[in-house]
């Protein structure tokens, strides 16, 4: 089986109508079915599955035990995301395994493949939940309270899905455990087209961070309160979003998005009378990341101030630049025959563990050029060359 016939038989699950693409959540029903199908279609290699205390799924074939080679990724997705964000690296970690045991190989050290809690942050706001928690970077406490779009907390959630949120946490004993991990992942980008590569190996990640700009002002009749009578919390919301963009620009080589605004009451005849947006920030460097927000807020609290309103910025999550195991990297890329080595601005759960253990990064080209979209798309050739090369950079760190 394949790992395009295994994204297959994951394609009618959590298609999303009204946006297209996929949303697939933490803790919802659609991802208890991605679970499901997960340790189902492990338990047909013989991997014996279990659930880590803050809901991470590992597959472990042998017995497991320290210095373990783990490979994986997410089953999760933004709100309309592509087929590939996640599940490739799921589905490529399946397919190693299977083409190894076909060619007889047994692994000389413990060997798990593991699927990540809310690695996009999709539904609770905050990305690589999962290895966040488990790593202690993210507090228990804080992860327990966040909220859904609905009000649902995390905690409420985990327990409809089954899982008993006190537990949550850091996992020093799941942590331990992990010798090097890689993690294989449709690149979010175009940097392999202009390279006509298949295949390439992680540099660094580039700092990032998501910010929530909460303006407040008064609600009021849109036909009966003059112009010159409000405090419409909009403006300053909106003008923040153009700043965000003309100063992201300023820097050269910067990233700043607004991709999710909230009105309250939300009535197209109500003037709002709080307006809640998220910034998504991101700058090759971290000082420089947070420089970009402290610019963008003064932009917003100035706006603000122009229309009578208030505004309160919270930092819901920040990842400093992350570079991989320059080790680890060497050693996959020389097992690869030399493959070209990608930078990238996209997070992912690999990221976290960096600061903890040998951590590397596989890419596998995307035509398209476009992520978290609909539009996203990795050719079946491609595909199946990740999984050969994972397979193959798995069986050299198993032996």
């Amino acid at each position: 089986m394949t790992a395009s016939r295994l994204l297959d038989e994951i394609a009618g699950v959590g298609r999303d109508r009204a946006r297209g693409g996929y949303s697939r959540h933490a803790f919802d029903k659609v991802e208890g079915e991605l679970r499901t199908w997960f340790a189902e279609r492990a338990g047909r290699l013989g991997l014996d599955v279990d659930t880590d205390r803050n809901g991470n799924l590992w597959a472990w074939w042998g017995t497991p035990g320290p210095d373990a080679v783990v490979t994986g990724s997410h089953l999760d997705s933004v709100p309309g995301g592509g087929a590939f964000d996640g599940p490739l690296g799921v589905v490529s970690a399946l397919d190693a395994v299977e083409s190894l045991q076909g060619k007889g190989f047994v692994p000389a050290k413990p060997f798990a493949v593991v699927v990540f809690v809310e690695e996009e942050g999709g539904r609770f706001g905050v990305p690589c939940l999962g290895s966040r928690l488990m790593t202690g970077s993210l507090d228990a406490d804080k992860a327990r309270g966040l909220r859904d779009p609905n009000g649902v907390t995390l905690a409420e959630a985990a327990v409809q899905a089954g899982f008993d949120p006190e537990r949550f946490g850091a996992d020093p004993d799941a942590l331990a455990r992990i010798g090097r991990f890689v993690e294989l992942h449709v690149e979010q980008g175009r940097g392999l087209i202009d390279l006509g590569a298949p295949v390439a190996v992680g540099s660094t990640v580039i700092a990032h961070g998501r910010w929530r700009f909460s303006f407040s002002g008064q609600g009021n009749h849109a036909g009966a309160t003059l112009i010159g009578d409000r405090h419409d919390p909009m403006l300053p919301a909106a003008a923040m979003v153009a700043a965000a963009r003309r100063l992201a620009i300023a820097t050269g080589d910067g990233r700043a998005t607004v991709g999710r605004l909230v009105p309250v009451p939300g009535g197209t005849n109500a003037i709002a009378s709080t307006v809640d947006l998220w910034l998504d920030a991101r700058v090759p460097s971290g000082d420089r990341t947070r420089t970009l927000v402290g610019e963008i807020t003064e932009a917003a609290k100035e706006a603000a101030r122009a229309e009578g309103c208030l505004v309160a910025v919270t930092e819901e999550s920040y990842s400093d630049t992350v570079t991989f195991d320059s080790g680890l990297r060497d050693e996959l890329n020389a097992r690869l025959g030399g493959v070209p080595e990608l930078p990238t601005g996209a997070g992912h759960d690999a990221a976290i563990l960096a600061a903890h253990v040998p951590a590397a990064m596989l890419y596998v080209r995307n035509p398209t050029g476009v992520s978290h979209s609909p539009e996203e798309f990795a050719e079946v050739d491609d595909v199946d060359h990740g999984g050969r090369a994972l397979a193959d950079v798995l069986e050299h760190l198993s032996t």
